[in-house]
């Protein structure tokens, strides 16, 4: 299944043809933000480092975000990957931001570091890419049959309720907004300019690039959530400021007020 959640452009003078150029082979970079993962950084490392995807060469950039646990003793060790150290904790967005700017791949995906995301996932998030009409592909847990089990009633709250305030904000139909896979074809960061720190970067990048008419398409993915006690870090105040920065995007964004929704 793949849907697409699309609101089209009405700002004068923005065209897309310098951006769809369809991938079929290059440079995939893995954007991995970390803190305090010691006990699956390494793990994820080389689960991503072992899927093969043909025609493409992996670029992983892990960015610690100043752990105080070990992970970046840890990371010390790691091979085939370049790894960033921050001087002092940033927040998610911050690393995200970073790693995108010193990435050099034709398309960039984040990776969370624990072990909830699954980089077997890769092929299935890139082939929607193989069309030219393609620029972002969001990973869906909602839309994979086999994902039954939550972080938490809180935590599945909060996402179902971020997902519904983007669609009624912006028009758009997805399904998982807050998702950890999302997939863009580099030439998208020159229209969209980043600014968030922490988790809000999952609705800042979704609410910008909707306002400027990108289209996002959703594939189902699998996910293994972790709880609190196992070390998720997200919480109830991090879904506040997420839905203020959709609010605040929605009126002092860029324009893009019309909307067509279309699935497949």
């Amino acid at each position: 299944m793949v849907r697409e959640s699309q609101v089209s452009n009405t700002k004068a003078g923005v065209g897309r043809s310098a951006v769809r150029t369809p991938f079929s082979g290059g440079t995939l970079s893995i954007i991995i933000p970390c803190y305090n993962e010691r006990d699956t950084v390494l793990e994820i490392l080389k689960r991503v480092k072992k899927v093969k995807i043909r025609g493409v060469t992996k670029e992983i950039i892990v960015i610690d975000d100043c752990s105080t646990d070990g992970t970046q003793e840890k990371l010390g060790r790691a091979t085939g990957c370049t790894v960033l150290f921050n001087e002092k904790n940033m927040g998610k967005g911050f690393c995200i931001r970073r790693g995108i700017e010193e990435s050099t791949g034709d398309i960039v995906v984040t990776q969370d570091a624990d072990l909830e995301y699954d980089p077997n996932d890769y092929p299935l998030l890139l082939f929607p890419f193989v069309s030219e009409d393609v620029d972002i592909v969001y990973g869906s847990r909602e839309l994979h049959p086999q994902n039954i089990k939550h972080a938490g009633p809180i935590f599945y709250a909060g996402g179902v309720f971020l997902t519904k305030l983007t669609n009624l904000l912006y028009g758009s139909s997805l399904t998982d907004q807050p998702t950890g896979y999302k997939v863009f074809r580099r030439a998208v960061f020159d229209r969209v300019h980043l600014t968030s720190n922490g988790f809000e970067f999952c609705s800042e990048v979704t609410a910008k690039v909707l306002n400027a008419g990108f289209t996002i398409v959703e594939v189902p993915i699998r996910y293994s959530p972790r709880s609190r006690q196992e070390g998720k870090k997200i919480s109830w105040k991090d879904g506040i400021v997420g839905a203020w920065t959709l609010v605040r995007e929605r009126v002092g964004g860029s324009e893009g007020r019309g909307c067509d929704i279309i699935q497949s």
